[in-house]
This record gives C-alpha cells, structure tokens and sequence, in this order.
C-alpha cells in the first residue's frame, strides 16, 4: 500500500494587496504526481525555491493542494474532518529543532505531542522511553533541551515526533543547520527508524550524501518532479543533474572524472569503499 500518493498535485502561492486583489500567483508545486509505499527510505531534492518544500507541507496537511490531491495513509487531506487522522500519519521535523522544542526537559517534550494526542499517562512514559531509545538520547532524558548541541537537539526532535507513533515522519531539511558531526547523527538515526521500525520516512534536503542508502530519489526543480530513481540511477546523471543546480557526493563526482580520462569506472559509485574496489581492480600497466 501506497503511504502518500499524489495526483496531478498543484499550489499557487496568491499574494494580494491591501484592497484584497490579486498581485501576483507563484506556481510552487506544478502537477505532481509521485507514490510513496509504506516502510520505505524515500528522498526528495531540489535547489531552493525547486517546491520540495512546499510539496512536504502537504504531506501534513499544514497546506491543501490549490488543484488535485493528495492521499496520506489513504487519507485525501482535503478532508478537515479527518485532519487529526492524517497528523497522527505523518509527523514532521523542520529545520530548526529550536521551533519544535517547547519543553524545559527533555522527557517532557518528548511526551508533549503524545499527551495531546490523550495518550493515557502510562503510556506516554512508555513511548518516550522508547523514542529516546531508538535516537540515542536515553542518557539525556533528564537534561535541559538547551544544554543540547543541535544534533542531539534534531534527534529529541524526532524523538517527539516518533513518541505520537507515526506511520511516517517527514523531514524538512533537519540537518540544514547542523554541522558535519549533527548531520551524521541525524541521517544515521533516520535510517536506523526506517530499518528497524518500519517508518516510512521522507527526507527533503540539498545534501547529496545523506540520499545514497535512500529506497528512491525524487528530485524537483520549478515546482515538478524532474527525475526519478534509485540513488544509483540518479547519480549516475551527474550533467542532468548540474543542469537542475545539484551537486552529487564527492565520490560520485571524483569517479565521474576519472571515467572522462578514460579509466574504466562505472557511473553512479556511492561510496568510497565502492571506488577503492573499482580501482584496485583495475589492470596495473
């Protein structure tokens, strides 16, 4: 079953003047149509201003399309009856986890979205032992949310959100603000969610490198779904992708050149340990 669906999917962002007549319409999401099954690792890219994020506001209902729809959980989310349905579906994490965290420790902001929910007490202490469990931050469960760096601030984040036990978590750039060590505590703790308990996850972001172990790649420019496939198959399009203003990860790119100077490499290499393979395959002369 299809976690969110999308057909001919459309925003316009309408921005009017004090007289209440139309400016200006900016086409922000344009006929998208893309399937996301259950339990799967998908990401989306895009430069800023491609309407990736637009596109994951709708996943959560916090916007409905101007034109066709969107399905959650098999949920039309123009439905506003069923608005607390769909946001129990997909929880979601932004890019700054200062605007998500509200509680003054960290167990009781994990617990927040639960207890609103009308989780029974019990339960909830249940569920935010763990989520702080599954992201690593058990230890920390006693601390004040300030005293956090922003990695481990992002992953009592998503701690909270997984506490209100969604069947997906979209995330919003959550490492855009985060350094190389946050980045890679964040990504890691997503896979290991996807992994062992099945939650669909779906990460919008620019950084190439957190997609590589993704199940599949959307990657948008002007409000459309430009390209899709497994990260492979996307990244062994390095000009396509140069044309949309991507970059792809390092490796990637470093064997690219490599095969333009004519040594015998595939396209679409991930991993370092991948090309060090490759190479040291390679006949001697």
């Amino acid at each position: 079953m299809e976690m969110v669906k999308t057909e001919g999917l459309v925003f316009e962002y309408i921005r009017r003047n004090d007289e209440g007549e139309v400016e200006s319409i900016n086409r922000a999401v344009d006929n998208v149509n893309l399937g996301i099954k259950k339990g799967d690792f998908v990401a989306i890219l895009g430069h800023n201003g491609s309407g990736k994020s637009t596109l994951a506001k709708h996943i959560n209902a916090i916007l409905t399309p101007t034109e066709g729809v969107m399905w959650v959980g098999g949920i039309n989310t123009r439905e506003e009856e069923q608005l607390w349905d769909i946001r129990q579906n997909a929880g979601m994490v932004f890019q700054n986890p200062d605007n998500q965290i509200i509680g003054t420790v960290v167990e009781e902001d994990v617990g927040f979205g639960a207890e609103n929910l009308g989780v029974p007490t019990d339960e909830i202490w249940e569920r935010v032992e763990k989520s702080l469990k599954a992201v690593g931050m058990l230890d920390y469960r006693k601390h004040s949310p300030n005293k956090l760096s922003g990695g481990q601030k992002q992953r009592v984040a998503i701690a909270g959100v997984m506490a209100m036990k969604p069947q997906c978590i979209v995330l919003d750039e959550p490492t855009a603000m985060l350094d190389p060590m946050g980045r890679k505590e964040v990504i890691e703790t997503v896979m290991e969610l996807n992994k062992k308990e099945k939650v669909t996850v779906i990460l919008i972001t620019h950084y190439m490198e957190e997609v590589i172990n993704a199940d599949k790649v959307f990657v948008m420019d002007k409000g459309k779904v430009v390209m899709e496939g497994t990260p492979r198959e996307i990244f062994k399009e390095v000009d396509e992708l140069k044309k949309y203003r991507l970059d792809v990860p390092q490796v990637t790119e470093l064997s690219h050149e490599l095969r333009k100077k004519g040594l015998a490499v595939p396209e679409g290499i991930l991993t370092v340990e991948e090309l060090v393979k490759v190479l040291t395959a390679l006949p001697k002369n």
